[in-house]
């Protein structure tokens, strides 16, 4: 994160090797003394809603956020998770999302913490072919992940590496069907997919086997109260009209006790404080009858061509899985750039150099998406930038092309 991103929110950074050679002998001796005779918190009045951690918002799409989460939230969050979840005693967690990122932090460190379950951390999440075999060695059961990184360890691992996990939860960005196929084909597990915000603690829904649904992200957690709000041209988009199970499409609000307290930065926080507790998600949404959230973009991954409102998210996940003979390293994303004659025009980018425009348009094609949803250009790079939680940067992307 670039720091000069803090100060311009009005954030003061205090850098430790500056503190410290003004720190005298006399003062560390002190503190010394003190830590000996004298206990830290004894004077400490913790009270629910205090600020427990500050995360920070991916910064995928605009500027990070700081987010406060009070130890209500936390808590609430990982009581709703254990609600929808059988876990053991005997389970063991092999975590190696980073902790800056909310879902590795709350579901994979405080909650085993807090139900006294075993958890191991590990370094980093690219370890692709160090990752399974730690988890075989360690016996462990449940395991998390992003779509990216489950199709590294699923294009590294032995197919006995995961012989005991019970366990796949997998977050951060959207589940990709092949991933789900992949893993089902060679290690016989189901892939638990749920979804959420780092503003919500982070979880709002999850699929559970005992109550799943093919291509949702599960049923909103207890205590979570939710609301649409139409978005113009979206239903367009979608091929069709608001369902007819008794659910509904539009942009997804949400309530309840996982809610952050609110933003660090100003102006943020000013946005949030009007809603009245309630959290936009910004996402665009579809929810059946029995309640289970499928999405089916951000408001911000949508591009006006031609007056008609295409998702971007669409396109990519029509291109995620379509291209078996160039390998599980294949990756596709989907920026909309300004176009004099149609508005907006979509741009396909890839790391495959052998792809296509003409097959990239056929592809949408044969998936029976509108021509509008067919790229004009392919562009092609190295490598996507991503995040540290595998996310697609799409910010970086969008100045690199």
């Amino acid at each position: 994160m670039d720091p000069q991103v803090l100060t311009a929110e009005g954030l003061e950074l205090i850098y430790l090797e500056d503190v410290r050679p003004r720190i005298s002998r006399s003062q560390k001796a002190g503190a010394f003394l003190r830590s000996l005779f004298s206990n830290p918190w004894a004077d400490q009045a913790w009270k629910p809603q205090d600020t427990a951690i500050v995360l920070f918002t991916s910064g995928s799409e605009g500027n990070p956020k700081g987010v406060e989460l009070t130890h209500r939230n936390l808590l609430a969050n990982i009581r709703q998770m254990l609600s929808m979840v059988d876990l053991l005693e005997t389970d063991r967690f092999f975590n190696a999302l980073p902790l800056f990122h909310s879902f590795g932090l709350v579901i994979g460190l405080f909650l085993p913490l807090t139900s006294g379950i075993y958890a191991f951390l590990y370094v980093s999440p690219l370890h692709y072919r160090v990752v399974p075999a730690a988890f075989y060695n360690l016996d462990c059961t449940v395991l998390f992940g992003t779509n990216t990184f489950l199709v590294g360890y699923a294009r590294k691992a032995h197919p006995y590496d995961f012989r005991s996990l019970r366990y796949l939860f997998a977050g951060a960005e959207k589940l990709q069907e092949a991933t789900s196929i992949l893993w089902m084909q060679k290690f016989g597990a189901g892939i638990i997919e749920g979804y959420g915000a780092t503003e919500c603690g982070p979880c709002l829904t999850a699929n559970t086997p005992l109550r799943p649904r093919a291509k949702s992200t599960g049923q909103l957690l207890p205590a979570i109260e939710y609301r649409l709000e139409p978005v113009e041209g979206i239903s367009d988009a979608l091929n069709g009209s608001p369902p007819k199970d008794g659910g509904g499409i539009g942009r997804l609000f949400v309530r309840g006790p996982n809610i952050m307290k609110g933003y660090l930065n100003d102006e943020a926080n000013a946005e949030f404080q009007k809603l009245g507790g309630w959290y936009d998600t910004g996402d665009i949404v579809r929810v059946d009858a029995d309640g289970f959230v499928f999405i089916l973009g951000r408001l911000k991954r949508f591009a006006k061509v031609s007056g008609e409102m295409v998702s971007l998210t669409a396109v990519e996940e029509a291109l995620a899985g379509a291209f078996p003979a160039y390998g599980l390293k294949f990756t596709a994303a989907v920026l909309a750039r300004p176009d004099e004659s149609k508005g907006e025009k979509l741009v396909a980018v890839t790391n495959e150099p052998r792809l296509t425009l003409d097959e990239v348009r056929g592809v949408i094609r044969a998936r029976g998406l509108s021509n509008l949803a067919a790229p004009r250009e392919l562009k092609v790079l190295p490598e996507l930038p991503r995040l540290g939680s595998g996310k697609i940067n799409y910010r970086e992307l969008e100045k690199m092309i």
